[in-house]
């Protein structure tokens, strides 16, 4: 069994959890619930966490698949050097982001679902992991000679022997296959 690499799951976590504290965020805000000003936070939270999870990092064995647009959020998060790097400082900040959307009920999903993305990030930071950036690569373009179209076949392939083939006649009795195996009905 390969390695688990914690980082990649507690991304999706995280970046997911930020969704759900902004969607309930905004729900606080808009029906002004007991504890609005929570809500307001969360809005604010939320945008953060999905601002700072946006990029995904680089996998270890290679195969990474950057998200559409990833880009311009990479070179921001990079920006910000060891504190956006380290997985201890990501647990830490998840988990201080997600205390106060725990005092309001559209939020208390989100407020969870961070919490367990922060925990993920840390199993990450304790194995060993950080964030890699998924940079752009050069092209590398096969050379493509005019000598590496190939030349025909010397030989034919290989042909059943004459008696074998099919008999080309103009009347419909000599055109029927000749079967040189012997069939018997027994």
């Amino acid at each position: 069994m390969g390695k688990i690499e914690w980082a990649m799951w507690a991304n999706e976590q995280a970046l997911a959890s930020g969704l759900i504290l902004l969607a309930g965020g905004i729900v606080g805000v808009a029906g002004q619930f007991r504890g609005w000003p929570f809500a307001a936070y969360a809005v604010a939270a939320g945008v953060f966490v999905c601002l700072l999870e946006y990029p995904r990092s680089k996998r270890a064995k290679g195969t990474s698949v950057e998200r559409t647009g990833q880009y311009c959020f990479t070179v921001c998060v990079k920006s910000f050097g060891p504190v956006t790097r380290n997985y201890y400082v990501r647990a830490f900040l998840h988990a201080a982001i997600c205390v106060p959307g725990g005092f309001m009920l559209a939020t208390v999903l989100g407020c969870v679902c961070l919490g367990i993305a922060s925990l993920i990030y840390l199993a990450a930071a304790i194995r060993g992991e950080q964030w890699e950036p998924i940079l752009p690569q050069k092209e590398t373009t096969r050379k493509t000679d005019a000598v590496s179209v190939r030349n025909p076949p010397e030989m034919p392939p290989p042909r059943p022997p004459p008696e074998v083939r099919r008999k080309r006649v103009d009347d419909l009795e000599g055109a029927v296959y000749d079967n040189p195996i012997p069939v018997s009905d027994k």
